[in-house]
């Protein structure tokens, strides 16, 4: 049995330690400014949504020049001087703690440049009006911060980088959708795996420090709102079965499409964009445009406001509508510019929730249904069910869905698992072969 401490002596050996005192306040304060940085890039990316609107209604015809140029110009920026931030980021942060990633090489994937250029590429990108979202890409930028936080450590802290990552990563998905809980669960689920005990106060601190700067900002809000669910009856079972089964085929698919699209290739459109990427990436945009212009506007941008009206019942969501969402998504990110998937995909799976709810007639359980299919899409996306549903339960503060909102996260992530492989973790091993070529790394 071991004895308990002494509580004396455990007090005056912990004031005595000023080393650990000294890390725990660098850690804060690098906490601090990644969710300050967060809170910049949410009103940033506000601002382009804002201006990208704003063109549109200037001119209609507009897109079809403004969408091609600012996808080549990001695209030629980021293969020219960033090409760690091309992508959601989530498979650098990823990469980065991996055991194939040696000390000096981590600033491929992760570092104060990196979540800089981040930052002002993907809020170029949705200026551009390209269906990305800015969540995904927190996490690579917290965990750049964060990273950055390990040269002024004393020694002997026993901080190690593999630690400043996963708090960084998960601090930035608290902070990005308001979610403390969903941070906690990205870090076991996606990112580390498993949470060692020394560090585990470490990713809470920093989840508890970033989201204090979100919500002294923006408020102690829900990211869309609260949602009224009626009673979960037995009549929900066979509309909630066919969101879950559509989400999960659709995910894995688009999942599928997307590590094709993003792994090299020996097919015409394959060279073609390995040969000229930023062609590629204008061409890309032209059609993004004729998809807007097809739909009236309902896939330009990250689809947060699309998603939060049909979750009010302001709004419905066409067959064909959420068909093109999908496309413009899987275009947008296989063009190789910054940006997430995370918003988009939760509009994807709203979607298909309202499309549910209209085909089914059960008009009341609508909102319900919507929510399902946000967590379940998600989930067949990332192969996460744990934290798409943690993260749709907390965005809308549906508590009282926790239980259908669960089996539609784990039910379509094993639909897209019959799939597709596992997107991050393909993409990150894609990232890796960026390393050169060296002895195994050492890693503290």
């Amino acid at each position: 049995m071991q004895p308990h401490p002494d509580f004396v002596d455990a007090v005056r050996q912990e004031l005595s330690d000023w080393r650990s005192w000294l890390a725990r306040a660098v850690v804060l304060a690098y906490a601090a400014a990644a969710g300050l940085a967060v809170v910049g890039f949410t009103a940033l990316s506000d601002l382009a949504l804002r201006g990208f609107t704003a063109i549109t209604a200037w001119q209609a015809w507009l897109p079809f020049v403004w969408m091609p140029a600012c996808a080549a110009a990001i695209v030629w920026v980021t293969r020219r001087h960033v090409p760690g931030a091309a992508g959601s980021g989530i498979p650098q942060v990823m990469a980065g703690l991996s055991m194939q990633t040696p000390p000096p090489q981590l600033g491929l994937f992760v570092s104060l440049k990196l979540s800089l250029a981040k930052v002002l590429l993907t809020a170029a990108g949705l200026l551009g009006g390209l269906s990305i979202g800015r969540e995904g890409p927190s996490v690579q930028v917290a965990a750049g911060i964060m990273q950055s936080a390990k040269r002024w450590l004393p020694e002997g802290s026993g901080i190690t980088s593999h630690a400043l990552l996963v708090a960084g990563g998960a601090a930035g998905i608290a902070a990005a959708f308001n979610t403390p809980l969903a941070g906690i669960v990205f870090a076991i689920e996606e990112l580390s795996r498993r949470i060692e005990q020394r560090s585990s106060g470490l990713i809470i601190a920093a989840i508890v420090l970033a989201g204090l700067m979100a919500v002294s900002v923006f408020g102690n809000s829900t990211y869309f709102g609260v949602i009224h669910v009626p009673a979960m009856g037995l009549g929900l079972l066979w509309p909630g079965l066919l969101v879950v089964l559509l989400c999960g085929l659709a995910g894995g698919l688009f999942s599928r499409l997307l590590i094709t699209s993003l792994s090299p290739r020996e097919d015409r459109i394959g060279r073609w964009q390995r040969v000229h990427p930023v062609r590629f990436a204008a061409a890309c945009g032209l059609v993004l445009a004729l998809i807007g212009w097809v739909t009236a506007g309902a896939t330009f941008g990250s689809g947060y406001g699309f998603t939060q009206g049909l979750l009010a019942g302001e709004a419905h969501a066409p067959g064909l509508v959420v068909v093109l969402r999908f496309i413009s998504t899987w275009i947008s990110a296989a063009c190789g510019v910054p940006g997430g998937i995370f918003a988009p995909s939760l509009t994807i799976g709203a979607g298909i929730g309202s499309d549910v709810a209209m085909l089914t007639g059960d008009h009341a359980a609508s909102a319900a249904l919507i929510a399902m299919g946000m967590a379940a899409f998600l989930a067949a996306v990332t192969q996460a069910p744990i934290t798409a549903f943690i993260i749709v339960m907390e965005m809308v503060d549906g508590h009282a869905m926790v239980l259908s909102l669960m089996a539609a996260a784990l039910g379509a992530s094993l639909v897209s698992r019959w799939i597709s492989a596992p997107l991050y973790a393909t993409l990150a091993a894609m990232q890796l072969q960026r390393l050169p070529v060296t002895d195994p790394p050492v890693r503290n």
